[in-house]
């Protein structure tokens, strides 16, 4: 059976809602924690409990951690970019090593890629394809490499309060080798969670190129099309994601497709045909999960969300076993 995952996030953080996803197919929950503290996430949490209670369903939870990933820091208020424009560089909160790295012609892509900056010098960028900025989104610079530990301190901080708040799992994010993965598995014994499952996302060029060392390093991997499409031309992500899939199978490593699958649903109560075929194919691809973001966290028809993505999963489940 595949898994079946949405977001936790504004739009469906009560206890009816998560009901009625988690009668239409749920499985588990992710809740990201770029933007805050496990603890600080206890009312969703508790949600997420009150609805296991109403339906007599069990829901995974996984903490999507912080770890090495390049955000935007917090904007006073949503940052407008009209496309054709220029921005000042300073009015964008920027990691350090972000800033260092830009030079005249280089891109930042910004919101897994929605946003698209090209630097015309050291304080003004040209807004090639624009939209809103939100606080803590993603940022990325393609070819830039990044040192940072794989754990921050809130993320064991977030550990340590993990077994306790009933978290089943833990995904980290832009794994880069299987030092990583020791290293984020030392921290979990530490804070009492080694039991916890360890989820390895894939999200850059380098991942991708040390997948045969991070495969028995992990209990799932996590083909994780966002950033990952930011680190490659767009046109060349579903071939990495055929490959990283292939390599699963072959390892016998169970792995999760996510981003995007149903982008379209966050304003729209109906998927397009591309994005349920996308699901589809992800599952005949031999996917053990597959997960929404932001069409659960902060869309306008999470329950519909669900109900296409585990229908479509158990559609393409029934296909291959007619095979």
């Amino acid at each position: 059976m595949v898994s079946v995952y949405g977001t936790l996030g504004p739009s469906c953080a009560h206890s009816a809602i998560l009901a009625e996803m988690l009668r239409l197919g749920m499985t588990g929950v992710r809740l990201n924690l770029s933007h805050g503290s496990l603890m600080e996430s206890a009312p969703a949490i508790e949600a997420l409990r009150q609805a296991e209670r109403i339906t007599g369903k069990k829901a995974d939870l996984l903490i999507d951690m912080q770890g090495p990933e390049l955000r935007i820091g917090a904007l006073r208020e949503p940052l407008m970019l009209p496309e054709g424009g220029e921005i000042d560089l300073k009015a964008l909160p920027l990691p350090g090593v972000v800033s260092a790295a830009l030079a005249p012609g280089s891109e930042l892509l910004l919101d897994d890629g929605k946003l698209l900056l090209r630097c015309l010098d050291a304080s003004r960028a040209a807004v090639i394809r624009g939209g809103t900025l939100e606080s803590r989104k993603s940022v990325a610079v393609p070819g830039l490499s990044v040192t940072a530990p794989p754990l921050t301190d809130l993320d064991r901080e977030n550990l340590r309060h993990a077994a306790a708040m009933g978290v089943t799992g833990v995904m980290q994010p832009f794994v880069r080798s299987a030092e990583d993965l020791r290293q984020v598995r030392r921290a979990m014994a530490e804070a009492g969670c080694a039991h916890l499952r360890l989820f390895a996302k894939i999200e850059d060029a380098h991942g991708v190129a040390m997948l045969p060392q991070l495969l028995p390093a992990a209990d799932e991997i996590v083909i994780a099309r966002g950033d990952l499409g930011n680190a490659m031309p767009l046109w060349q992500l579903p071939a990495a994601q055929k490959r990283i899939a292939a390599a699963c199978r072959a390892a016998g490593k169970p792995f999760m497709v996510v981003t995007q699958m149903l982008q379209s649903m966050t304003h729209s109560p109906v998927p397009t045909r591309a994005e349920v075929s996308d699901v589809f194919n992800a599952v005949l691809d031999g996917a053990a999960s597959v997960m929404v973001t932001g069409e659960t966290a902060v869309g306008e028809y999470p329950t519909q969300v669900i109900r296409y993505l585990a229908a479509t999963a158990a559609e393409a489940s029934r296909y291959l076993s007619h095979l």
